[in-house]
């Protein structure tokens, strides 16, 4: 791993790294750079984490390491830069979706996500609570520790 951006984390524990192909994310049908996109609004959603420059590499060298790529142009730049629905709602709708699936690592990134959207810790609270009826409780249980931890930081 090399560049200005090493050792920088995301909550998923990818490192960051400079030297990336700018190009990498275009997308020729909209004439949108999906890339751009997502720095963007992953920038917007997680200040402080990424280095500023659009030659970020998200890379780290190991298994699987496009991974984080992939989620930057399809997840980032073709969802979460969309109009239609505010930064808010997005991170409410995405709360609940991470609790049903159990994704605890995820939800510790969105919790602080959220909370840079504008929910309050109570917001946080009761998505957490309203899930209980649809994901169930375990679910629940293991997001609000989940969140515990992400608020904690």
């Amino acid at each position: 791993m090399s560049g200005a951006g090493a050792g920088a984390k995301l909550g998923s524990g990818a490192d960051l790294h400079v030297g990336a192909d700018p190009q990498v994310g275009a997308d020729p049908r909209a004439g949108t750079d999906l890339r751009a996109a997502g720095l963007k609004a992953m920038r917007e959603a997680l200040p402080g984490v990424f280095p500023e420059g659009d030659d970020l590499d998200l890379r780290d060298g190991r298994l699987g390491e496009e991974l984080v790529e992939i989620g930057l142009t399809s997840v980032w730049g073709a969802l979460w830069a969309r109009e239609g629905l505010s930064r808010r709602d997005r991170s409410l709708v995405t709360l609940g979706i991470l609790i049903a699936l159990g994704a605890e690592t995820e939800l510790r990134t969105h919790v602080r996500i959220a909370r840079t959207n504008g929910l309050t810790e109570d917001e946080i609270a009761e998505v957490i609570y309203h899930a209980t009826g649809y994901a169930g409780f375990p679910a629940a249980t293991a997001a609000r520790n989940a969140a515990r931890e992400a608020l904690a930081d």
